[in-house]
């Protein structure tokens, strides 16, 4: 088995897409106007669906957290310290949610989280050299 994508449900689909695609830079593979969406990021796959679809393909209902979801995150890397203030900058000025400011870490990484639409958390880290190095 190998890991073939990330897939996460939304309520609002449409806003959802804006900020992954706009504030993240993250390429829609399909129009916006399907039941759900395939979005690459850094050969990544990131499904996104709506709550609802997904519940009516499976028949059943779930819960859903209020606030900040802390389930999980979403790691976005970038290759120095400054990238990671000046994207979270970024980010904050075109619509994410912070979280936590950029923060130098004791094991020697910067970081930074925001909230997506949807309170999901993002995490935008640096160890301050290429990912694949």
């Amino acid at each position: 088995m190998r890991l073939d994508g990330f897939g996460l449900f939304v309520d609002n689909i449409g806003i959802m897409i804006k900020f992954y695609r706009d504030v993240l830079g993250f390429e829609i593979k399909e129009l916006e106007t399907v039941g759900h969406v395939y979005l690459i990021k850094d050969d990544t796959l990131f499904l996104m669906y709506p709550r609802k679809s997904f519940e009516r393909m499976v028949s059943r209902k779930f819960e859903y957290l209020k606030g900040a979801n802390a389930h999980f995150e979403i790691a976005l890397y970038v290759d120095t310290f400054e990238e990671v203030d000046k994207k979270y900058h970024e980010v904050i000025s075109k619509g994410a949610k912070p979280l936590l400011e950029p923060t130098t870490e004791p094991w020697g990484q910067r970081t930074c989280y925001i909230l997506d639409p949807e309170d999901n958390i993002i995490e935008i880290g640096s160890f301050n050299r290429p990912f694949r190095s």
